[in-house]
């Protein structure tokens, strides 16, 4: 692991860390800030799944997070969205190769080469960061926005021993019934309908669910609330008596300004159920 950047920001540390993954074949990118808690004793950890075009800087910069991580004693992980390079396969729409990762391990070519973002973000890049960073392996949350709201609400329900507390900004929550999903489940994991349920938040919610309260902001003027699919996730959670907190917040879109406009909120909610676990 090699270290690209490391800053001061309120009391902690922001560091940006890069390291040659086995699993993606490739090098990999990925944030860490650390509370200035984390200088005692090992400390909560928050993941922070990113969305389409996106790297680990647009939320390390724009989520405006490190404050209430700070306040809350939380470290936040913001990993890249797929893996990247002149080697790795790529498409020339935004929404399919790099930076469209879909937190899926691609079993289609060309994408299998490198495209295994569900094990780099449950297996690889946890196995590196608790052996290097002063975290607690036992009290870790999950979440992100969009195409990584998508990801955090399916590793959770598939994960709950490894995860405590699980939110959501806006999330695609029905990628089955959605040109965002079913373009990107037929690329990476074939047209087999039977394997894209495992990765659909809305399906597994119904068939699962989460053993705790689980968080949901999204945007009533978000523009692409129809790709999203709020209202799949909200019937499944109904149906089986799910501790949901749901908000439909006025005026919000899908932008950064939406994310940082509720972050405050969402690390609070973690940070109340990671001192639980």
């Amino acid at each position: 692991m090699k270290t690209i950047s490391e800053n001061a920001a309120f009391a902690g540390v922001q560091g940006v860390y890069a390291h040659g993954s086995d699993v993606c074949g490739c090098e990999m990118t990925f944030a860490v800030y650390l509370p200035p808690a984390a200088r005692i004793r090992k400390v909560p950890v928050l993941w922070f799944l990113s969305g389409l075009t996106c790297t680990h800087e647009n939320a390390m910069t724009k989520a405006g997070a490190q404050k209430w991580a700070a306040d809350a004693g939380i470290a936040l992980i913001f990993p890249d969205t797929s893996p990247r390079g002149p080697g790795v396969a790529n498409d020339e729409a935004y929404d399919l190769g790099q930076g469209a990762g879909f937190y899926v391990n691609a079993t289609e070519t060309p994408w299998s080469a490198h495209f295994r973002m569900w094990d780099y973000i449950v297996h690889e890049l946890p196995a590196l960061i608790f052996d290097r960073f002063p975290l607690d392996r036992e009290r870790q949350g999950i979440t992100g926005h969009s195409m990584g709201g998508h990801g955090a609400l399916t590793i959770a329900m598939t994960h709950p021993e490894t995860y405590a507390s699980v939110s959501a900004l806006a999330p695609i929550s029905n990628p089955v019934a959605s040109d965002w999903g079913r373009k990107q489940f037929t690329a990476y994991l074939g047209p087999d309908e039977a394997g894209w349920a495992r990765h659909d938040a809305s399906i597994l919610m119904a068939e699962r669910g989460f053993p705790g309260p689980v968080m949901i902001d999204q945007g009533a003027r978000d523009q692409f609330l129809d790709l999203l699919k709020p209202e799949a996730l909200l019937a499944a959670a109904t149906a089986r008596r799910q501790p949901l907190r749901f908000r439909l917040l006025d005026s919000y879109d899908h932008s950064y300004f939406f994310v940082s406009s509720v972050m405050e909120d969402h690390i609070r909610f973690h940070a109340e159920r990671l001192a639980e676990a």
